[in-house]
């Protein structure tokens, strides 16, 4: 398993948009992929539990990825998350 902290960069948060695109990244992992926030841990696989979290901006969250592709999924999520979304 990995474990990653990472912070939420884009200005609006992990509105509607952002949550849909790290879902669907995620499920193109075989890993499970999971975020923790103040004690709640999702699955980063569900748009209501990613929507959950009401993570803003500066907010950090830890990111779990277990599986045969957990590299990989980690990576790509990272990026993700660095590039804000690709928000301005």
């Amino acid at each position: 398993m990995i474990q990653r902290t990472i912070r939420v960069m884009n200005r609006a948060g992990l509105h509607t948009r952002p949550a849909a695109m790290l879902v669907k990244l995620a499920s193109g992992f075989k890993s499970d992929v999971y975020l923790v926030k103040d004690g709640f841990h999702i699955n980063a696989k569900s748009i209501i539990g990613v929507m959950t979290l009401a993570a803003e901006h500066g907010s950090e969250l830890v990111l779990e990825v277990d599986g045969a592709d957990e590299l990989a999924a980690t990576e790509a999520i990272e990026e993700l998350f660095t590039s804000g979304f690709g928000e301005q």
